[in-house]
């Protein structure tokens, strides 16, 4: 029973462990990183974002002239299967490099942050 108030460690009311501090959260240097982080995180999730997006423009305007064969060829399901495809192809390109645009994206955002910081 004396275990669980404290007093056997020889830590009385109003006392605290050494490590008490670390209990209470992170400080606020800490913080400061973990949000910095967390906002290179989203801006390279919208980089990559945006890249998908342009891809997709792209992949859709090549394949505007296709005509499916098939089960979906020359009715309504070839233009939704298509959208799908082109779609999944951009994200599948935008997460694995892609052309180089994310990069720059993600750079711009990084440079307006650090001035919007001072």
């Amino acid at each position: 029973m004396a275990a669980s108030t404290g007093l056997a460690t020889g830590y009385g009311i109003g006392t605290s462990p050494p490590s008490a501090a670390l209990a209470f959260g992170p400080t606020p240097a800490a913080m400061t990183r973990a949000a910095g982080a967390m906002t290179n995180a989203k801006a390279r999730a919208a980089a990559e974002d945006f890249e998908a997006v342009f891809l997709n423009s792209m992949f859709s305007q090549m394949m505007t002239g296709m005509e499916g064969e098939g089960p979906f060829g020359g009715s309504q399901a070839t233009g939704v299967w298509s959208s799908f495809l082109t779609n999944e192809y951009s994200k599948a390109f935008a997460k694995t490099g892609g052309i180089g645009l994310a990069k720059s994206v993600y750079d711009s955002l990084m440079a307006q942050q650090e001035v919007r910081a001072k």
